[in-house]
């Protein structure tokens, strides 16, 4: 055979095994896994890359060395990328759940979704809420944009988010964003890849995150004495040169109320009461309302450089009383409320019988204690049962 010919015949053969290989990639993406996983972005590519799909295909001729059919080399990528995907999922899950291990116990937001069902509609409202854990932060390569891999703990999937620059000031070595932090944000829009298959959907940066912090970590604690102990409400409204200081403030939150509109603006307050029972409201304008819902009632705020300014009620009104406003510098902190329990005794006779197993006679001097969680008036809250409670 002729030099050319040779070249020609194995073009041609290393032609068809790279429409194979593009074939074989084209075939697992939109087979979507084994149901098992969420498609989209996750802890696995959802697309299986071009060299390990390759490696992969060689390693099956090599196995099969009296010959291969395209549906036997199909069956092992495939069964290979499930198993690669599960094996991912399963990791990121156990190290959200180990990093979570310690937080204290607090009700889901209203309007909370999952990470999975980010990946599974491909859709984010800017209106819902994200409860996440920081899995990893890192630099884009070949820029100086800061994204955070983000999980949360009904998830086995991550997702990437560009952080606003108004957070940059808080990633470092020591400073408070960093692994493990948790965060809740809203305001978010979805980036989705420009081409389907071709990279992960990520979350376009928000103004709107608020970190969260526990007082029993000790960091968590020197950083709240160090920093949000010095001012009170009254020191601020005695000070009249109180635009020339940088205050911080720490304070529950006893009220979340929708004002009326300031001309076409819509407009919520925060009333915070601090530790001398001072109040002030917080209010937030426009898009910045839907900071609320990230604040439950009972919750200690945390405000660093707030905006000082005056509140009028209406259009009508000239403003008077000052309050806080979310400004271009203002951080948020939160301590989230945690569920409070009540623990109460239950005699045998108030306990039903499941079964022929369970005798249902009372017997002296027995009973059980179990743990019952309370609403913020510290009522019994069986808002979580499953089963309507028969008294």
């Amino acid at each position: 055979m002729e030099p050319a010919a040779v070249t020609a015949s194995a073009s041609a053969d290393g032609g068809a095994f790279l429409e194979f290989v593009d074939y074989a990639i084209s075939v697992i993406t939109s087979s979507g896994g084994d149901g098992s996983e969420s498609p989209g972005a996750g802890p696995a590519p959802a697309r299986p890359p071009w060299g390990w799909t390759v490696a992969q295909v060689l390693k099956s001729c090599r196995a099969y060395s009296s010959g291969v059919t395209a549906a036997i080399l199909l069956s092992d990528l495939f069964q290979s990328w499930t198993e690669q995907r599960k094996s991912l999922t399963a990791k990121t899950k156990v190290e959200v759940t180990s990093l979570l291990n310690t937080r204290s116990k607090r009700r889901r937001l209203p309007r909370t979704v999952t990470i999975d069902s980010i990946h599974e509609k491909n859709f984010l409202s800017p209106k819902s809420v994200l409860e996440a854990v920081v899995i990893d932060v890192f630099v884009l390569p070949g820029t100086n944009i800061y994204m955070l891999t983000l999980g949360d703990m009904w998830s086995t999937s991550t997702i990437d988010l560009y952080l606003h620059r108004r957070y940059y000031n808080y990633i470092g070595q020591h400073c408070i964003l960093k692994k493990g932090r948790e965060v809740v944000l809203t305001g978010c829009c979805l980036r989705t890849a420009v081409v389907e298959g071709s990279g992960h959907a990520r979350i376009l940066p928000t103004e709107y995150m608020v970190i969260l912090l526990d007082e029993e970590q000790d960091e968590d604690a020197m950083l709240l004495a160090a920093q949000f102990c010095t001012y009170s409400f009254s020191s601020m409204m005695e000070e009249k040169s109180r635009n020339d200081v940088v205050y911080s403030f720490y304070a529950r939150i006893e009220k979340i109320e929708t004002l009326e509109p300031f001309g076409c603006t819509e407009r919520k307050q925060i009333v915070l009461v601090d530790n001398d029972d001072e109040k002030i409201k917080f209010i937030l304008w426009g898009e910045q309302v839907s900071l609320a819902n990230l604040f439950s009632v009972g919750s200690m705020l945390a405000l660093d450089s707030p905006y000082i300014s005056n509140f009028a009620h209406n259009n009508h009104e000239e403003p008077q009383e000052l309050c806080l406003e979310y400004g271009s510098a203002t951080q948020v902190y939160l301590v989230p409320i945690a569920q409070h329990e009540e623990q109460v005794f239950l005699t045998p006779t108030q306990v039903r019988s499941q079964g022929p197993r369970l005798s249902c006679a009372p017997v002296d001097n027995m009973a059980s204690q179990v743990t019952l969680p309370r609403d913020l008036h510290g009522a019994v809250d069986f808002s979580k049962y499953p089963f309507r409670v028969i008294r």
